[in-house]
C-alpha cells in the first residue's frame, strides 16, 4: 500500500484530534493539582501544539500541490501567502509563550506538558502508520 497525501492529511487530522482529546484530561488534572493559571498553561501549550500541527498540514499540502501542477503543467503556484503565514504563526506564538511565562505565575513543566502533546500525538500516528503498513 502507498503512502499518499490523503494518508498524510488523516494523520495529521487525527494528531490534532489526540491533541484536543489529551487537552480535554489535562487542563482539570493540572486545575486540581497546581491551580487555573498551570491549567491555562497547558492549554496554552495544546493550542500551541495542535496549531502547529494544523500549519504544518497546510504547508505539506501545498507543497505537494506545487509538486503536482509543476510535473503536470510546468508551472506552480506561489508559496508566498503560505510561508507569510507560517513565518507569522512562528513569531506570534513566540510572543505566546513569553507573555504566557512571564505573567502567568503557572508551572513551566504544565506548558512543556501542553508543547508535548503535538509530538506525543504525531509518535503515535507515526507508530500507527508502521503498524498498518502504510509506510
Amino acid at each position: 500500500m502507498d503512502y499518499t497525501d490523503k494518508h498524510f492529511e488523516d494523520a495529521i487530522a487525527r494528531a490534532i484530534r489526540l491533541v484536543a482529546i489529551l487537552t480535554v484530561v489535562a487542563v482539570p488534572l493540572f486545575w486540581w493539582k497546581a491551580g487555573w493559571q498551570s491549567a491555562l498553561l497547558v492549554l496554552i501549550g495544546a493550542a500551541i501544539s495542535g496549531s502547529g500541527l494544523w500549519e504544518w498540514r497546510r504547508l505539506m499540502s501545498a507543497i505537494a500541490l506545487r509538486m503536482d501542477l509543476e510535473n503536470q503543467e510546468g508551472k506552480s503556484p506561489s508559496m508566498a501567502p503560505i510561508l507569510i503565514m507560517f513565518f507569522m504563526r512562528l513569531g506570534l506564538t513566540l510572543v505566546i509563550l513569553y507573555v504566557s511565562l512571564k505573567y502567568l505565575e503557572g508551572s513551566v513543566f504544565a506548558l512543556a506538558a501542553g508543547l508535548a502533546m503535538g509530538i506525543f500525538a504525531l509518535t503515535f500516528e507515526g507508530i500507527r502508520l508502521l503498524r498498518a503498513g502504510t509506510i
